[in-house]
């Protein structure tokens, strides 16, 4: 499984985030919410292009195989939903 996290910010602003905090996996750059919009998280309260916070496992194919995606950026699903949701599709 490999891990990575999109926002619209500068590349700039990912760059310095991603190297003051030693994240081990790639920050990516949704330009214009193109990415939010297609995999139909965005916040329809707020200007188009910025998602819902939240967590996508993707198939290789592109597939969604999970979606949690919640309103309010303080509050993530709790890790064994995620888990249980990758154990289901994976068949473990």
């Amino acid at each position: 499984m490999k891990i990575a996290a999109m926002t619209y910010d500068s590349v700039e602003i990912l760059k310095e985030f991603h190297d003051d905090q030693d994240l081990g996996f790639p920050l990516l750059r949704d330009v214009d919410g193109k990415h939010v919009n297609a995999l139909g998280v965005p916040d329809e309260n707020l200007d188009r292009g910025v998602p819902l916070p939240g967590i996508l496992w993707l198939a290789p194919d592109g597939r969604i195989n999970a979606k949690f995606a919640v309103r309010g950026y303080r509050t993530r699903p709790p890790i064994s939903e995620l888990l249980d949701a990758v154990g289901a599709t994976s068949g473990s």
